[in-house]
């Protein structure tokens, strides 16, 4: 008996092979999909994890610094080993009401929305919690996408963590210079002491500089950065009422 091989119309060799791509692509897309979400959910799940006292979590830049091979210095220290000037003053220039709200500062986001609504020029109201979550699992740089990402986290994080944790944390990855990393390695970097010995001058400073410290050297500040410690010195040295939830 002769066997007559299957011949395939070209029209259904491009359907298959058109169904095969597709089948392909919504393979990809779902992948896709799950790895988002995943890196989406990642900071929550880190968020849990840095719960726990003895782990000590590195931020962004500094993962950032040791793939471009730069290094950097940080030296983990206890919210306890830290001077308690440093904690007055750097809540003082940066979030007042850090004790009293829940990750975010919701009267101060108003004014902003109502300031960019009106036309006029913006000021910050990153909190430290907003400041913290940015430092560990976003970047800088102002956008509406990582706002979105950020107030969420911090008002998760802000519920998950206490807030002596919440500072010892911020105060360990803040960036204070290139490569130099939380309050012990910036204290010995511009004024050659731990945290623990620092005082309320070079407290204010190192405070003051937080916002750009590229730019503003508490080491070698400028007639405009000893104004503004100046300032903070003094609301610092009133911050008693302020600090109830990091101090007994």
């Amino acid at each position: 008996m002769d066997i007559v091989p299957e011949v395939r119309e070209e029209g259904d060799m491009s359907a298959s092979r058109w169904s095969s791509l597709r089948r392909t692509w919504r393979l990809h897309r779902r992948r896709i999909v799950l790895a988002v979400l995943g890196l989406l959910l990642l900071p929550y799940a880190l968020i849990a994890l840095y719960l726990i006292d003895f782990i000590r979590p590195v931020s962004t830049l500094m993962l950032r610094d040791l793939v471009l091979l730069r290094g950097y210095d940080r030296q983990w220290v206890e919210f306890d080993k830290i001077a308690p000037v440093l904690v007055q003053s750097v809540m003082m220039s940066e979030d007042g009401q850090f004790c009293i709200h829940d990750g975010v500062d919701w009267g101060q986001m108003r004014g902003v929305v109502e300031d960019a609504l009106d036309g006029e020029s913006t000021r910050g109201a990153s909190t430290i919690p907003m400041q913290t979550v940015k430092n560990l699992f976003l970047w800088n740089g102002r956008s509406f996408v990582r706002k979105a990402m950020e107030l969420p986290l911090a008002i998760v994080a802000d519920f998950v963590w206490s807030k002596r944790r919440m500072m010892e944390i911020y105060l360990n990855v803040a960036e204070w210079g290139d490569g130099i990393y939380g309050i012990e390695a910036a204290a010995r970097h511009h004024f050659g002491v731990s945290a623990a010995k620092l005082s309320r001058r070079q407290a204010a400073l190192l405070a003051v500089s937080l916002p750009n410290p590229k730019e503003r050297n508490a080491g070698k500040p400028g007639r405009g950065l000893k104004r503004l410690a100046s300032l903070i010195e003094r609301r610092a040295s009133r911050s008693g009422g302020y600090i109830t939830c990091l101090y007994d």
